[in-house]
């Protein structure tokens, strides 16, 4: 049995096939599994794929860029004119002597070219979109899809009989944080509330400047962990130096990215959490059941990320503050009056566990196995 995934362009394309991919071994446990995935080079998406035992196939991807520009145009224009007909035919290559008995797309710019090329082959495609707002990609080839798994219940633009509503996968794994061994491994040394701060994978560079110039008044009131990007790490650790020493120093704990294991531990221990709006982050925070106050990046694609904390703060789960209103002065205030008021941070809480869909994956991979088993 040979399930093919799609996608890439983002980290966030690929923590739900890893997902999804634990928990088809979960449910079928027989010899003939085979996992493949085809995708544009991604290093990082490499290490996270390989660790799951998934063999990779790297393609030429290209993209249509929304914001025009004469280098933009240009590189459309090759992109359209080249990247993409030489992905097409990679893809189509690769899926005909490979023969996979299904292809799973999570859309981004690097599952055009195998799902166009799937089709042409005739191969089931399934498809699964994260955001409230879908990526182009997914958009351009849902027409493709038997059927199509969507996160929020507010998605559009997709046919309502292809539809089905199941969140996003998460990695079950990261539920399963024990508060002591979190205590042990962060060394937290005061019994202050903890404040987890996540930029996405790639960290978030005006959220850490926002985060360091209050930097030392969260620390009379709070124990930090903050994972800052591994691109911002050398500065941000170096400006800390500059602003805080001696026993404050004990309550911040500085990472560059937070891997698997750690992040469990992260979770567990939070009080509260500060984070970009990607709907992995968003649907991690309501399955651990957390308060959060999102700051959506706004530069993001169809401006997703708003839509998407948007909707995920109606039922109260969380507080959104977009990033022009994201001052270090506002955020510790609000900081400071959520933990006056418990009861509202219990309530979001509550409502965090009350939006979430921790049996995505395991929704997903029930569906992909009888579908399968079924032909």
């Amino acid at each position: 049995m040979k399930i093919l995934f799609a996608g890439g362009g983002s980290a966030g394309h690929l923590t739900p096939i890893i997902a999804i991919v634990r928990e088809i071994r979960r449910i079928y446990q027989k010899s003939d599994l085979e996992f493949h995935f085809i995708g544009p080079k991604d290093e990082f998406g490499e290490i996270l794929l390989s660790q799951e035992g998934i063999k990779i196939k790297q393609i030429i991807s290209g993209k249509i860029r929304r914001y025009f520009t004469w280098k933009t145009i240009l590189q459309n224009i090759s992109d359209i004119l080249f990247k993409i007909p030489v992905g097409i035919l990679q893809s189509f290559f690769y899926i005909f002597f490979l023969g996979p008995d299904l292809i799973f797309s999570k859309g981004g710019h690097g599952s055009i070219a195998p799902v166009f090329a799937g089709r042409i082959l005739f191969v089931p495609i399934f498809i699964h979109e994260s955001d409230t707002v879908p990526g182009a990609a997914n958009k351009f080839l849902n027409g493709f899809a038997l059927e199509i798994f969507t996160s929020f219940p507010k998605t559009q633009h997709f046919p309502l009989k292809k539809m089905i509503l199941v969140g996003n996968p998460i990695r079950r794994e990261l539920m399963d944080g024990q508060k002591e061994e979190a205590r042990f491994f962060f060394k937290t040394a005061t019994q202050k509330p903890v404040l987890l701060i996540l930029g996405g994978s790639q960290g978030a560079q005006r959220i850490n400047e926002k985060i360091l110039e209050a930097l030392p008044q969260l620390l009379e009131n709070f124990e930090i962990i903050h994972q800052c990007g591994e691109k911002n790490y050398s500065q941000v650790k170096s400006e800390v130096k500059i602003i805080i020493s001696g026993e404050p120093e004990k309550s911040y704990h500085l990472f560059s990215f937070l891997k698997e294991p750690e992040l469990k531990k992260a979770y567990v221990i939070s009080d509260i959490i500060l984070s970009r709006a990607g709907a992995n982050s968003i649907f991690e925070i309501a399955a651990i059941g957390k308060p959060s106050i999102l700051v959506p990046l706004p530069e993001a694609a169809q401006n997703h990320q708003v839509k998407n904390a948007y909707e995920y703060s109606e039922n109260g789960a969380c507080l959104v503050f977009e990033e022009e209103n994201f001052t270090a002065n506002f955020f510790l205030a609000k900081l400071k009056y959520l933990f006056f008021h418990t009861n509202e941070l219990n309530l979001m809480a509550q409502k965090a566990k009350e939006f979430s869909r921790p049996e995505a994956g395991r929704i997903i991979a029930s569906y992909i196995i009888s579908y399968l088993t079924a032909k």
